[in-house]
């Protein structure tokens, strides 16, 4: 495979084009055509390509580049757009005779013509219009009312399910379709946010939902969306289907995905087929849905049968019942997760809810507890949210108990004894443990990492396998591995343990900020360390200090101050430090020794805002480099701030900073501060 890499511009506009063919050929074979021609790895290798030539010609990117789905700077809010027709709801139906009831009224709207209907999946997740013009994606846009929506473009460009080109160039074009979250990305979003100590979503739908609507679409992009096009609404490019079933085809053609479940029937028997067959089936799709939706086929029938204020009379979603079943809260029980929030669990009588058989329940948190009240030997209503995730809907009052207790939440961690403490205005509660056995896995790789204790060769593969082979306990014990033992591992040689233990030799040397940084404590991060590092100088000071005392030291807040006197007061971290120390980890200094080249940095020291498109770098790249010359990256700029870095399309930040005669930095400067270090 050819590459850009030192291409003329024109061999490497050429091969650009070609590779944004090729990328959305394959993309539509994956998404639209589920028969795809190359392994997912070739697929990458296409737009790895692309981005290599893209960067080194940033002339030939285009709007509609495969590589420019990726999330931009967060907005400060959503223009609103006002739909050209209504995107109205449906009207619903919950057994057979309520649909015959709806083909009843339908029928007299079509004086008493019979119809035939499409059926597919009623999606459980967020509708959006989307727009193109010329074939290019123009606009993507929410629901909202019906009427008006939000414009939600940014976000919409990073589901990779929708193309930012369609296959051909059509005058304009607008498809409804339903954005949601997966099953599995929205059970691994959900895990995610537990370990962080955040409230997780009831269901996809409201992730999806919430998800579309973040200001800053780069959150949107990780979060693996996709859609489903279920209608087009407006087509301008030669003669328009005339039934649903021509509409769903000219979609596919033109690159959209529509929905592989959606079925034609000749009548409401067929229809009642479908709904008993697909009653069950639903459980084994990628995504979640309550129902299905019913539509006449035919768009005259739809113009004639017309719509009321809220419903077209031509559609109906049958819904399917919410499965929910009651049981007994035998025990509350408390796990932590790898980021050291604990959160409550419901040891269940096991039920069958949904096929399968519960026994665990999430409590969310301690205020979600004493909202509904949930006490053991409590009957309870659970139901799974999103049929993913088991939850009590309610406790059944009637049926409680005597003498039972409300649930309080344990002061020391089940697993290490270390305090659970909960900050004023958090909802999660958290073992301050450093060495906490639950958290092994994410302490020993964020210990590793390159902004903490840069201990190369340290990775996660390898971090799995000490911790299997309980050859690591904490992050002290990486101080105590021996050449003999790291060589029976998988993949690691006595060349590969030797270098590792060089590695690990060296992080002995790194100065007081990077082990504070390293060691985790709650709201320290790079810049507290350094600081703290300075204003202290050795451990055993920063230890001693007062709340009072650190909250005097310019840029610590009372939650640091807080979270540092709570750190230190564990018998457990002290102990840790201990065993850091005689090992020989460094635990003073930093106060003046300063890399020499963080100490030339132009950035040293100051705080910096990054706003715009920078040419050839994201704005993650840009942070990182503005950090290691040891500067501080904000988001927002103040009479505090020392520089604003400000690129294409900078915005009412550039503005503010002209306004407040902060230094104000483009793209060519910022290139050149950084080949001065």
């Amino acid at each position: 495979m050819s590459s850009g890499r030192g291409a003329s511009g024109k061999s490497a506009a050429l091969r650009a084009g070609e590779l944004r063919r090729l990328i959305a050929h394959h993309r539509k074979r994956y998404y639209v055509d589920d028969d795809p021609e190359i392994s997912d790895a070739e697929y990458d290798e296409l737009e790895r390509e692309l981005r290599e030539i893209e960067r080194e010609h940033p002339e030939l990117i285009t709007p509609d580049s495969p590589t420019q789905r990726v999330g931009g700077q967060p907005s400060e809010a959503f223009e609103t757009f006002r739909h050209g027709r209504p995107l109205l709801s449906l009207d619903n139906a919950y057994d057979r005779e309520e649909l015959a009831e709806w083909e009843r009224r339908l029928r007299r709207q079509l004086g008493g013509e019979p119809s035939t209907y499409a059926v597919e999946p009623k999606v459980d997740g967020l509708s959006v219009a989307v727009h193109y013009r010329h074939g290019v994606l123009e606009r993507g846009v929410t629901r909202g009312d019906g009427t008006v929506g939000e414009d939600v473009t940014p976000n919409v460009r990073t589901i990779r399910s929708i193309p930012l080109r369609l296959s051909r160039d059509v005058p304009f074009v607008e498809a409804r379709g339903e954005v949601y979250m997966p099953r599995k990305a929205f059970e691994e979003l959900n895990r995610q946010r537990l370990a962080e100590g955040q409230p997780v979503f009831a269901n996809p739908r409201n992730s999806a939902a919430g998800t579309v609507r973040l200001l800053d679409s780069r959150i949107t992009a990780a979060r693996r969306l996709d859609c489903l096009f279920y209608a087009l609404e407006q087509y301008e490019g030669g003669p328009a289907p005339e039934a649903h079933w021509e509409s769903l085809e000219l979609l596919r053609e033109l690159g959209l995905k529509t929905n592989p479940e959606s079925a034609s029937c000749p009548d409401l028997d067929a229809v009642m087929g479908y709904i008993e067959r697909f009653r069950e089936k639903r459980r084994e799709l990628e995504y979640e849905t309550d129902g299905v939706v019913v539509k006449v086929q035919r768009f005259d029938q739809r113009e004639r049968a017309g719509a009321t204020s809220k419903f077209p009379r031509w559609a109906v979603a049958f819904k399917f019942p919410a499965e929910q079943a009651t049981t007994t809260v035998r025990n509350i029980v408390v796990q932590v997760g790898r980021t050291g929030a604990v959160t409550p669990v419901a040891d269940l009588e096991p039920v069958q809810l949904a096929g399968t058989t519960v026994s665990r329940a999430t409590l969310h948190n301690e205020e979600e507890v004493e909202r509904k009240d949930i006490r053991v030997g409590d009957t309870v209503l659970i139901e799974k949210a999103g049929e993913i995730i088991p939850q009590v809907v309610k406790v059944i009052a009637a049926k409680r108990p005597p003498h039972s207790r409300p649930f309080v939440m344990p002061s020391a961690c089940p697993v290490c004894g270390s305090a659970i403490v909960k900050e004023e205005g958090e909802v999660a509660s958290r073992c301050t443990g450093a060495a906490c056995p639950a958290r092994r896995r994410e302490t020993l790789r964020h210990f590793a990492s390159r902004t903490a204790m840069d201990i190369q060769g340290l990775g996660e593969a390898l971090i799995e396998q000490l911790l299997k082979r309980d050859l690591v306990k904490d992050v002290a014990d990486l101080y105590a591995l021996d050449g003999e033992t790291l060589a029976g591992l998988d993949r690691m040689g006595k060349k590969s343990a030797a270098n590792l233990l060089a590695q690990i030799e060296e992080s002995k040397t790194r100065p007081l900020d990077r082990l504070l940084y390293a060691l985790g404590v709650r709201h320290v991060g790079e810049r507290a360390s350094r600081v703290l590092a300075r204003a202290y100088g050795s451990i055993e000071r920063l230890a001693a200090a007062s709340e009072e005392e650190l909250q005097a030291v310019e840029e610590i807040g009372p939650k640091t101050a807080r979270s540092l006197v709570t750190f230190f007061a564990q018998p457990a971290n002290r102990t840790l430090i201990d065993r850091l120390r005689a090992a020989g980890v460094r635990m003073e200094g930093c106060a003046t020794d300063v890399h020499p080249e963080v100490a030339a940095s132009p950035f040293r020291d100051k705080t910096v805002v990054i706003t715009g498109t920078l040419p050839g770098r994201s704005r993650e790249e840009a942070k990182a480099l503005v950090e290691a010359g040891g500067g501080r990256v904000a988001n927002s700029v103040s009479h505090k701030t020392d520089m604003v870095i400000a690129g294409e399309a900078a915005g009412s930040k550039l503005a503010k900073a002209q306004a407040l005669g902060v230094r104000v930095v483009d793209p060519e400067e910022f290139e050149r501060l950084l080949r001065s270090t």
